[in-house]
């Protein structure tokens, strides 16, 4: 064969490959946009609201929990923290360091078997073709960062490596992790306080999320850092919600502010508020109901409990639990629930039970919300704030 047809057949090899590539591309995005349209269609529109079957939920529902309520007493009494138990010191700053590190490792355990791993193996073979960025760009799709951001960090990657001639494993991986920091950086992290009196945080989330038990660290956590906080048991749908962040907030050593099961929700936490005006306490942390973000009634509810709150003082918060185990379903309900309330931030549990950590890098890519807290276990320090370049750094150790 002539150097010219050789390097003719080679041309159609690559331009083969090329179209390939762009047609799986094309696949996986219809597939998204796919899933995304039903899930969508699934959540309905708002709409309008009756008064009146918002109170008859309310009350249906509450009597329909209220058996639970002792039952939830005791798995919250075998849950995490023994009864009694010693609240832990808290560590020095460059212990508490290390110690963050070693737990975010531990917990993204199964991320880094999903993600690191195979892109190690890949890397291993120094051969920085189109084979390897398609291969990368797939291994991150299926660690949950969704196609849009896996585009976006293969195409940022390899034009570092390319600027910088990389060529070394060590070297590449080092980028991945640089350009996953960066793309995490988005806004401030850590709780915004009011400086003018009562800080005022709205958690929000589907029931299942370890909203509650999440609200229980957040205080402790709080309280850790010298602030004084009340809870408001705002998800007066469920008996047993009640009972068990009473349980919860004895354990941390915080009050917490109650009304009756099928009572008006926003009446609780305004009465929260206003009793930790008269107290002088920092903070005021409210749990809300979380039966299904597709309710029309329910959020509605969590727009009246911000008015009112409101009339008081600004919420400051306003964070929405989600299940990092949920991966893409998860974006379902960060859009809802932003929508509705005006989501500040977002704290993800369980990134010690998935396999698919990417999910953290999709939030912040479709949603632009900070990611304030993770949670990377059951234990009472197990929450933990967030930090990119920490985060990225034990993603791909």
């Amino acid at each position: 064969m002539a150097q010219g047809d050789k390097k003719e057949a080679r041309k159609d090899r690559k331009e083969g490959k090329k179209l390939e590539r762009e047609q799986r591309r094309a696949a996986r995005r219809s597939s998204e946009q796919e899933f995304l349209r039903e899930t969508g269609e699934a959540a309905g529109e708002l709409g309008e609201i009756d008064e009146a079957a918002l109170e008859a939920e309310a009350l249906g529902y509450a009597a329909e929990e209220a058996a639970a309520g002792a039952e939830a007493q005791s798995e919250a009494s075998e849950a995490e923290w023994e009864p009694g138990a010693e609240v832990e010191e808290p560590a020095e700053p460059e212990e508490a360091r290390k110690g963050w590190l070693r737990k975010l490792r531990e917990g993204l355990s199964r991320s880094r078997t999903g993600l690191t791993m195979p892109l190690s193996r890949a890397l291993a073979a120094r051969r920085f073709d189109e084979d390897f960025w398609e291969n990368a760009e797939e291994i991150l799709i299926s660690a949950d960062v969704g196609l849009p951001m896996s585009v976006e960090v293969v195409e940022a990657v390899k034009t570092r490596l390319t600027a910088l001639k990389v060529k070394e494993p060590e070297e590449a991986l080092q980028a991945f992790k640089d350009v996953v920091a960066e793309k995490l950086s988005v806004g401030e992290t850590g709780i915004k306080f009011n400086p003018d009196g009562v800080t005022v945080i709205l958690v929000v989330g589907v029931n299942g999320t370890g909203k509650t038990t999440t609200i229980a660290k957040l205080a402790n956590y709080m309280h850790e850092q010298g602030k004084t906080v009340i809870l408001a048991a705002a998800d007066t749908f469920r008996a047993a919600a009640i009972e068990q962040l009473e349980v919860w907030g004895e354990r941390v050593g915080v009050h917490t502010v109650k009304h009756r099961p099928g009572s008006d929700s926003a009446a609780v936490a305004y009465d929260a508020v206003e009793a930790a005006q008269a107290r002088g306490i920092d903070a005021v942390i409210v749990d809300t109901a979380g039966r299904l973000h597709t309710k029309v009634n329910l959020m509605e509810e969590l727009r009246k409990i911000k008015r009112i709150v409101e009339r008081k003082v600004p919420v400051t918060e306003v964070l929405l639990v989600l299940d990092a185990t949920t991966g893409q379903n998860g974006l379902i309900q960060a859009r809802q629930f932003k929508e509705t309330v005006g989501v500040t931030g977002i704290v993800l549990t369980k990134l010690d039970g998935t396999a698919k950590g990417g999910i953290v890098v999709a939030i912040e890519h479709e949603l632009g919300i900070p990611i304030k807290f993770i949670g990377v276990g059951e234990k009472m320090h197990d929450l933990l704030p967030f930090d990119p370049t920490g985060f990225a750094e034990a993603l791909f150790s």
